[in-house]
């Protein structure tokens, strides 16, 4: 990323260049980025082509003052930290479903940075709901946030004491949200090109829940959260309390997506039907 890149991507969240890669900088960082930037899937169901290379992701995410999934946020938040002087490593991850069952490899991308003093943090801007300020990577106790409790385990000694053993690789660590794990973690080194194959399933395959259902969600500036999901928009308070409303006309939800999350659109979206012998 040039300057002028750096200074357009720190307007889109509206944050200040900071002074140095730090701890309370990255913190600042990540939830500004949950505040301006959606999460969101509307490319899989408009027909747009996701491609996971830098241009077109900072064309998207600060260009179009658009959202995306996790590859699409974390890849994009990857080069912004990376110019801005932190140490970024991309990882893959298979996020936990039903019955506690894994999913995809390279299911998710998420991120080891470390600061300028040397501490490694867990930072994940595409998530969806999930913790609002970086986890401390080496941090074994539970972690509070405004999020949930968070924990990051050893992925095989959680199994052991859960199952009595699993499929958990050497290094792997399972991120827990209040008693119940999210993702596991590789501690491999990746490049977001590796996360192609895992993107491409996720925007094509009836199996996945992209292609079953539409949403676009965000951090509000209280920290509760706003999302829409087809026609149905979803008010959450800091403290868990909800509002739905039914959106029954096209000019609302084209409005909904403009005057909540800044996406101007020419259609709404509708669920693309896909083959179910995918």
């Amino acid at each position: 990323m040039n300057s002028a890149q750096v200074d357009a991507y720190l307007r889109r969240i509206g944050a200040e260049y900071p002074a140095r890669p730090t701890r309370d900088a990255l913190r600042e960082l990540q939830l500004r980025h949950l505040r301006a930037v959606p999460f969101e899937n509307l490319s899989v169901h408009l027909g747009e082509k996701i491609v996971l290379d830098e241009k077109p992701l900072l064309d998207k995410v600060v260009g179009a003052r658009r959202g995306g999934f996790c590859y699409e946020l974390n890849g994009a938040f990857a080069a912004l930290l990376s110019a801005l002087g932190f140490e970024v490593t991309l990882l893959a991850a298979r996020v936990f479903g039903e019955e506690g069952r894994l999913g995809i490899p390279y299911d998710h991308l998420a991120l080891l940075v470390r600061t300028g003093d040397g501490d490694e943090w867990l930072a994940d801007v595409g998530f969806g709901a999930h913790s609002l300020f970086p986890l401390a990577f080496g941090e074994r106790g539970e972690q509070e946030d405004p999020g949930g409790r968070f924990r990051v385990v050893e992925a095989a000694e959680r199994e052991e004491e859960e199952r009595g053993g699993g499929a958990a690789g050497v290094g792997d660590v399972d991120v827990v949200r209040d008693g119940k794990p999210v993702y596991r973690l590789e501690v491999r080194p990746r490049v977001v090109r590796d996360f192609v194959a895992g993107a491409w399933w996720h925007s094509t395959s009836p199996a996945s829940h992209f292609t079953q259902s539409l949403v676009c969600s965000r951090v509000t500036e209280d920290d509760g959260r706003v999302t829409l999901s087809g026609r149905r928009l979803t008010v959450t308070s800091p403290d868990g309390g909800r509002s739905v409303t039914e959106l029954e006309t096209d000019e609302e939800v084209l409005g909904t997506y403009r005057a909540r999350f800044g996406i101007d659109l020419e259609r709404v979206p509708e669920v693309r039907k896909t083959d179910k012998g995918a």
